[in-house]
């Protein structure tokens, strides 16, 4: 029973992963051109708070219950994007400190082959 959960608890984060427009937008995000925009897409957070305030405002009118399906997705996701604003910040600074070790390297006299690695993230 244990290894169905966990079987289909990986489809489940696959089928996320790779077709959720909130999820596609994260993992943009944490590439190293994608880096720079974090705080930006923090502001896409708010959004997700008044759809989910929409939505509580409907179901406490009347509407169907099953809209709180919705209304913990909006939340999870503005969530996400706040979390994942934060941690793209603090890679954002570690890979320009990094990026600038670098340029001082070699402008002291070490060489960067081609081939070699800038960003480890």
């Amino acid at each position: 029973m244990f290894r169905l959960i966990w079987i289909i608890s990986i489809y489940v984060r696959s089928f996320m992963r790779r077709f959720m427009l909130s999820n596609i937008a994260i993992t943009a995000l944490r590439t190293r051109s994608g880096l720079k925009w974090a705080a930006p897409a923090m502001l896409l957070s708010v959004p997700y708070v008044f759809a989910a305030s929409y939505v509580s405002t409907l179901v406490d009118g009347g509407a169907s219950k099953w809209l709180y399906v919705i209304f913990v997705v909006c939340i999870w996701n503005a969530l996400k994007f706040l979390a994942n604003s934060i941690v793209c910040t603090g890679l954002l600074a570690r890979v320009r400190i990094h990026e600038r070790r670098l340029q001082r390297s070699t402008a002291n006299g070490a060489t960067v082959h081609a081939n070699e690695q800038l960003v480890d993230a």
